[in-house]
Formats: structure tokens, C-alpha cells, sequence
């Protein structure tokens, strides 16, 4: 396991190395020196003082900044990093009898340490990508060479980028230190939760300004994926229980719905009818799509796919599994997110036949273009597939959450809300608009501020079944615990592999762990309340459950 000094990259002498592999949209630049090997080191180096010459130059160094997504092979941020923190951290999701890794173990458990893998790949990852963001920003500031546009424009995607991570950390690790230069940062203490929202929310509002035909592919950034994660932002930073999450709630909860709103307003971007063809390997950079990270599985390859199919047309358990079938049992056959969020039973090609498995896999992560293809053997099922970090239907979601804590249910958050329904239970095939099949209305109405909460979270549960969100929403609604005890299903019926989440589940698990590592490099930072040993409730007040 490679050290950094907190969070600095790998440095020889004034050299910077990029590592890894670029995203496939990026590969043009670099492809003659590329390797598809997701465990190659590098592929090539950028001196900070003398590369940054031209426009291409710094075009390769933003390009460096998303190639840190997609790094770091099997630990990488967006390979399995998002869906195994966020996703088996949860009720619903286990790790299958395939799994040797005490890592995935440990997650799937609620037994997390500060020697994590994941947390250790998760900290360091993010501040590489933090200091590739400053490199641009404080070379772009001072490249005459450029027009005050073109610098402006540079900065802005960098400061996107930037932005972006800093959510991410902020809540796997609360508080963690804010550096906003190369070169800064050694031995420097964790600033506040809202000291870094603040700086998340000022590098996204300047991405906003990016020009609006700056970019046609959802995978980099542009001024409305900027407006569609500072809804996010400040619907998260609402529910906080920072000093100013508390006394600006109400300004945050308008927040959230104004910029959702600036999205919608756009008309830029609609819900697909088939709520599969969101992660069809041919239908990428679809109308639904506000950012995504971009995947190919002969370049960088994303291992979730990997992981939840690796055992194809059989019942031995791959790495990640549902913990039950109860999720696609419980869920309505007419809502079409059921079949595609759930593989209980698959056609295989192979015999012409469907193959019904005893524990659903997870469709989306299930290439149904390329797992036939005997080039692909099977196994490179969903590796193609991108992340998706936000999508229409999420925003729409977000509008119809923040109105009602804001305002209760009104128009507006029922009309929000209702969109993503329709669409779930529309059939694509038959092209009719079906209803429940318990004979309730399809459009809600008449709820309690409350009752229209719980059909809200219900829906975010149904909508994004390991899109990564899982975990961050029970946080953030601060029933993680809670649910977790009552959701999970129990020894007797969690089918195959069992899991002792319902045992260890505790408060400590709202934050991960800082990587030990990094505690040891820098004694400045204070690690997380709960994981050296503390018990109780600790910071975590009546609030939390």
C-alpha cells in the first residue's frame, strides 16, 4: 500500500505522476501510451513547472483530475468504492460467499476499521484528485497565453471537479481539511462540516457559470450538472446538525428546491420510459443523464459489473448479493423498476432458456448487450456500464423532499414526486400507463407532511437500488440504525450467506473511520468518535436513530 503525506500526490522531485488509465471519452489525447492493465502505475508524467505551456497541456492535466475517478483497479473511487461504502453499508446488500476480503467483509458487517482498505483508497483518491484540481487552477490562473474565457472556463471545470470530491468526503468523513493550493495541506487539523460545505458550495456556484454548450457529454462537467448537485448540497447540508445546517435549514431547503427547479427549467433533460435504458452500454449520455462518471471495460473497466454477475447462470453467490429476495417480492410486478433494479430470473442465451436464481441479482449491473458475446465470456458483465452520479429523476426527487420539509406537500412537490412515479409503473412494451396493483391511486394525494416523507423515502429506495445513495440518504435522515434493525432481514431469512449488521449497527457507523494511516502521518487529525473504542451515543444526540 503506497503512503502520502495526508493527502499530496506522489511526487519525484518536480515531477507529478498521473497514474492509472483515462476515461474512455479521454483516451484520444493519450492513447498511444495507454494500457488497458487497471493495475498499470503510469502512463505518463507532467512536470508542474514547465508542462503547463499550451492548451493542450492543461486540456491533458483536467483530464488527469477524472482519470482519478476510474484508478486504482478493484479500490477505485467509482469502480467499487461508491457502491461498496454506500450500498453494503445498508439493510438490503451483503457480501456473497465469493467474498475473501475481510475489507468487503467488514462493511457488509458494520464492522469497519481504521485499516480499511476502502476507507484508506477512499481518503487518498479524493485528495489526489483535490490537488490535481489546485495544480490547474493556480498554473491556469497565471497562463497569459489564454483569454480570459478560456482561463475562466478551465478554472471553473476544475473548481466542478473539486467541488464534487469535497461532497463526497465530507460525508463519508465529516470534517476533514480544506486544501485549496498544491503544495498546502501537511499536517493540517480537519476543518468544520459547514467550513467545508462553504467550500463546496462556492466551487460548485462557480462552476455554474461555465458556458451551457461547453460540453455535450454528461461525463464532464457543465453549469447545469453544477446546479443539479448544488440541490443535492444543500438538501444535505439542511439535514445536518452543524451549527449553520441548523440556523439556515429553511434557506437551505429553498436552496435545494430553487436550483432542482433551474434544472427542470431547462428542459435539457426528461425521464426515459424504459427506466433499464439507463445503464444500456448504447443508450450512455442519455436525456436522463446529468453527470456521470464514464466507464469501458477494455480500458478502466467498472468491477461492480464484475462483481455482481461474476458467477453468471448459477446460484453460487458472487461478491455483492442481496441479502433476501423480500426486496423483489415486496415490490409491485407493474412497477418496472422491479425488473430493472432485480434480476430474479434472466434469459440466458446460452441455452435459449430463462435462469431463475434463489437470491435476485442486481440488474443493472447486468450487460444484456455483451455477457452473450463469447469475446466478453460472461464475466465482463456490466463493465461497461457508467456510474451515474445524478440523474433527472433524483432531482425531481430532491424538489418534491426539499418542498415538503419546507412547505409540506404542495402542488409543486406532489407534481415532482408523481413524474417519477408515472414513469415507474409506465409499460414501455405495452405503451399504456398502469396503476398499482393493489388498486391505490398511482398519483399520490392527501398525504401528512409526514406520510408524504415516508412515500418520498420509499421511492428514493425503489429508484436507486446500488446507484451508491443508500447509505448517504439514512444518514442524512438520520435513521440509519433504526432502519438497519428493522429493515434487515433476520438469520432465518436472509437466504445463503448470513451477515451480523443487526448486531454491530451503531452510531459510530454515521461517519467512516480516518484511515489510520493518515492519523499516524499527521497527529492533527482526530479520528472519528466511536472507533477507538468509545461507547454511547457520543456526538450523536436524540436525533439520530
Amino acid at each position: 500500500m503506497k503512503k502520502y503525506k495526508i493527502f499530496r500526490e506522489s511526487v519525484k522531485g518536480n515531477v507529478i505522476k498521473v497514474l492509472g488509465v483515462l476515461p474512455f471519452y479521454l483516451l484520444t489525447l493519450l492513447l498511444l501510451s495507454s494500457c488497458a492493465d487497471l493495475e498499470q502505475s503510469s502512463i505518463s508524467s507532467i512536470d508542474k513547472e514547465n508542462f503547463y505551456g499550451s492548451k493542450e497541456d492543461i486540456e491533458t492535466a483536467i483530464n488527469g483530475i477524472y482519470q482519478e475517478f476510474t484508478v486504482d483497479g478493484f479500490y477505485g473511487m467509482f469502480n467499487n468504492q461508491s457502491v461498496y461504502i454506500n450500498d453494503l453499508q445498508t439493510d438490503y446488500v451483503k457480501a456473497g460467499a465469493q467474498t475473501n476480503s475481510a475489507h468487503i467483509r467488514e462493511l457488509s458487517n458494520f464492522a469497519i476499521q481504521p485499516t480499511n482498505l476502502f476507507v484508506s483508497y477512499a481518503w487518498e483518491e479524493h485528495y489526489k484528485a483535490i490537488n490535481r484540481a489546485n495544480v490547474v487552477i493556480d498554473k491556469v490562473e497565471g497562463a497569459g497565453f489564454l483569454d480570459d474565457q478560456t482561463k475562466q472556463n478551465y478554472i471553473n471545470e476544475a473548481r466542478f471537479l473539486r467541488g464534487f470530491v469535497y461532497f463526497n468526503l465530507v460525508r463519508y468523513f465529516g470534517g476533514v481539511p480544506i486544501v485549496l493550493h498544491d503544495g498546502e495541506g501537511e499536517g493540517a487539523s480537519r476543518n468544520s462540516v459547514d467550513e467545508v460545505y462553504e467550500q463546496i458550495v462556492a466551487d460548485l456556484t462557480a462552476a455554474e457559470q461555465l458556458p451551457a454548450n461547453y460540453t455535450s457529454l454528461d461525463s464532464k462537467a457543465n453549469s447545469l450538472a453544477a446546479s443539479a448537485i448544488l440541490s443535492k448540497v444543500y438538501l444535505t447540508w439542511a439535514q445536518t446538525s452543524t451549527e449553520k445546517g441548523k440556523a439556515n435549514q429553511k434557506d437551505y431547503y429553498q436552496k435545494a428546491v430553487n436550483y432542482a427547479q433551474k434544472v427542470i427549467d431547462s428542459g435539457k433533460y426528461s425521464l426515459l420510459d424504459k427506466f433499464i435504458d439507463n445503464w444500456s452500454v448504447d443508450k450512455k449520455h442519455g436525456p436522463e443523464h446529468i453527470f456521470s462518471i464514464e466507464h469501458d471495460r477494455t480500458i478502466n473497466a467498472n468491477v461492480s459489473g464484475h462483481c455482481t454477475f461474476a458467477t453468471n447462470w448459477d446460484d453460487a453467490e458472487p461478491v455483492l448479493l442481496a441479502t433476501s429476495d423480500k426486496y423483489y417480492e415486496q415490490t409491485d410486478p407493474r412497477d418496472q423498476r422491479r425488473d430493472g433494479s432485480w434480476a430474479k430470473r434472466i434469459y440466458n442465451p446460452n441455452t435459449g432458456t430463462d435462469y431463475e436464481f434463489t437470491i435476485p441479482r442486481f440488474r443493472k449491473y447486468i450487460d444484456s448487450l455483451n455477457f452473450a458475446n463469447p469475446a466478453s465470456s460472461g464475466n465482463a458483465a456490466g463493465q461497461s456500464t457508467n456510474t451515474v452520479i445524478i440523474r433527472y429523476a433524483e432531482v425531481l426527487l430532491i424538489k418534491a423532499e426539499a418542498e415538503n420539509e419546507l412547505n409540506g406537500p404542495t402542488v409543486a412537490a406532489y407534481d415532482a414526486i408523481n413524474q417519477v412515479r408515472r414513469r415507474a409503473y409506465w409499460s414501455p412494451y405495452l405503451n399504456i400507463q398502469n396503476t398499482p396493483s393493489d388498486g391505490s391511486d398511482l398519483d399520490l394525494a392527501g398525504l401528512s407532511k409526514e406520510e408524504f416523507r415516508e412515500r418520498l423515502r420509499e421511492e428514493r429506495r425503489l429508484e436507486f437500488v446500488l446507484e451508491g445513495q443508500r447509505w448517504f440518504d439514512l444518514i442524512r435522515w438520520h435513521i440509519l440504525v433504526k432502519y438497519v434493525k428493522a429493515n434487515t432481514p433476520t438469520d432465518a431469512e436472509t437466504l445463503g450467506t448470513k451477515t451480523t449488521k443487526i448486531q454491530n449497527v451503531s452510531k459510530k457507523n454515521y461517519l467512516l473511520p480516518l484511515p489510520q494511516e493518515q492519523i499516524i502521518l499527521n497527529p492533527n487529525l482526530e479520528q472519528n468518535w466511536g472507533y477507538s473504542g468509545e461507547t454511547g451515543d457520543g456526538p450523536y444526540g436524540a436525533e439520530f436513530e
